[in-house]
This record gives structure tokens, C-alpha cells and sequence, in this order.
């Protein structure tokens, strides 16, 4: 049997839809599609505008999915930058490290080996050249 959670807030405010700008995109990323360690919010203010605030927040145990503490200042700060649409990644979106950063560009992560065949956006593993 599957157990059934509740929504987040989050993901309560997402479900809303398009309320308008400024947008909140929230990107969960980890080291594996199993555990996001990574939450990354950034304001959109206009339709073809880039993020102009964008602030992480880390877990080295838990899953930032779950931890009501990070979600409540999430919130906080979409609220603080007046965010009016709430959009949440469908999953994990690739390693939490950060190419050109955390490693050298152009490489793989070598913290995020899982990472390494697969697809960012879809988790699925990518065809073997």
C-alpha cells in the first residue's frame, strides 16, 4: 500500500497556477533523483526578464523537500520579493554542485557520478555515444 503525504506549502502555492509576476522559480537539485539536499529560489520580475534575487539553502542530511523550516523561509523570501506565482521543479534537477564552481567547466561532477548519464530535467539515462 502507498502511503499518501500531504502537500507542502510549496507545493500548495504552486498548485495555484499563474497569479501573475513576479514569478518564484524553485529548482530542487541532489546528488542522486533520491534525496534533495539543494533548494534554489530565484525572482523572475517580468515575462522575458532573468531571475534578479536568487538565494540556496543546503541540507547535508535531510531532503530540503520535506524540512518545514527551509520551506518556511522560502516562502519568506518569495513573499519579502513580492513573488505572486509559485513554480516548483517536478523533481530533482541534476547535482547540487555547481560546474565552474564546485569543479572545473566541462566536466563531470566527480562528487555526483549518478549525474554523469543522465538527463538534468528528465532523471532518465542518456543514450550511450
Amino acid at each position: 500500500m502507498k502511503i499518501k503525504r500531504e502537500p507542502t506549502r510549496l507545493e500548495k502555492k504552486a498548485r495555484r497556477g499563474q497569479r501573475g509576476y513576479p514569478v518564484a522559480t524553485v529548482a530542487f537539485y541532489g546528488a542522486d533523483a533520491s534525496r534533495a539536499s539543494k533548494v534554489a529560489v530565484g525572482i523572475v520580475r517580468t515575462e522575458d526578464g532573468w531571475p534578479t534575487e536568487m538565494k540556496k539553502w543546503f541540507s547535508e542530511t535531510g531532503d530540503v523537500r520535506q524540512d518545514a523550516a527551509i520551506g518556511d523561509e522560502v516562502i519568506a523570501f518569495i513573499e519579502e520579493h513580492g513573488g505572486k506565482t509559485f513554480v516548483l521543479s517536478p523533481g530533482i534537477m541534476g547535482c547540487p554542485h555547481e560546474e565552474g564552481i564546485d569543479y572545473p567547466g566541462g566536466e563531470v561532477c566527480p562528487q555526483c557520478p549518478y549525474w554523469a548519464t543522465r538527463d538534468r530535467l528528465s532523471g532518465r539515462a542518456l543514450p550511450v555515444q
